[in-house]
């Protein structure tokens, strides 16, 4: 990617994807087992409302990365392909004991739990997040979860009821660099406060690990990228995933310019040198990467707490 980067905004979309970015079309036995198990129970996974390229790889090995709260999200990003729309405050009661279910069918070590926004519900649907990381942990005290959050509209009171939950790895993602965030994301989605949130969940739990993601191929330099990166260490951010940005539909933000793996190879570069415990960067990385997930499971399982981690926050400008 070249430092001057392309015009935000440009609708001239490069007309053939390359080939790093082809995959195969999802199939075999277990694939459509944790299908069909989804499906038995009600349960959605952001492998597919995102349309995750990745989905038959995670679903061929056994994992998906469980959508919390229903399939319609109150905000309306320009680079998502979950329905936006108003859930009028509907959740389902029995949902953490389908996920305890789920998991226990899947034979899993390592989940991942997000969910849409629900600004309709006055904790933004806290209470449920931590409701179902508890009744994994009592039925699978094995498994290790990391929780995938939105924001909560900054509320530090939500935040602090998922937190002490006791998830594994807290994961918010800013998506993209600051100069975009206005363009790529909902109006409420505000850069400095999914910082202010990453930074908020170490000041609850300082042996908390984090966890961030980076979309590139939106319009954004290296410069930018990089400045990214250090302002996630700065909050103490663990772990960082960086992955090619992909247009879901017509109505959605165009692809500005398709990265290279060489350079997705210099990012992974950069960030360890700034000192994230794992980065994992390339054209089909996503947030909910099954790859990062076993390099993680090992850090998780390796250190109790996150020593190396806290020794990097007591200087966190200067990771």
């Amino acid at each position: 990617m070249s430092s001057e980067g392309v015009v935000a905004g440009s609708e001239l979309e490069p007309k053939r994807k390359p080939a790093w970015l082809k995959v195969r079309p999802p199939a075999g036995e277990r694939y459509l087992h944790v299908k069909r198990s989804l499906r038995r129970l009600g349960l959605h996974t952001v492998c597919e409302e995102a349309r995750c390229p990745n989905l038959g790889e995670c679903w061929g090995g056994g994992t998906a990365t469980i959508m919390l709260m229903g399939a319609v999200c109150t905000r309306g990003c320009r680079f998502c392909a979950v329905t936006s729309g108003h859930p009028r405050g509907v959740l389902d009661p029995l949902e953490p004991w389908k996920v305890v279910r789920v998991l226990g069918e899947w034979g899993l070590d390592y989940v991942v739990l997000t969910s849409v926004a629900r600004d309709d519900l006055p904790d933004g649907g806290a209470a449920h997040f931590a409701q179902t990381v508890r009744a994994i942990k009592r039925q699978h005290p094995h498994v290790l979860v990391e929780v995938l959050i939105p924001d909560f509209q900054g509320d530090l009171d939500a935040l602090k009821t998922v937190v002490e939950a006791g998830p594994d790895v807290v994961a918010h993602n800013v998506e993209t660099v600051a100069r975009l965030t206005p363009r790529v994301r909902d109006r409420r989605a505000r850069y400095d406060q999914s910082l202010r949130v990453l930074q908020a969940v170490k000041e609850i739990d300082p042996t908390r690990y984090t966890k961030s993601s980076i979309m590139v191929g939106l319009g954004e330099t290296e410069p930018e990228v990089v400045q990214t990166m250090r302002d996630l260490r700065a909050v103490g951010v663990d772990f960082l995933t960086i992955g090619q940005y992909l247009r879901p539909t017509a109505k959605h933000l165009p692809v500005v310019e398709y990265v290279p793996p060489e350079q997705f190879e210099r990012y992974k570069r950069i960030g360890e040198e700034l000192g994230f415990l794992y980065v994992a960067a390339g054209p089909l990385v996503r947030s909910s990467y099954r790859a990062g997930e076993f390099f993680i499971a090992s850090v998780l399982r390796k250190n109790a707490q996150p020593q190396n981690a806290r020794a990097g926050r007591a200087n966190p400008s200067n990771p």
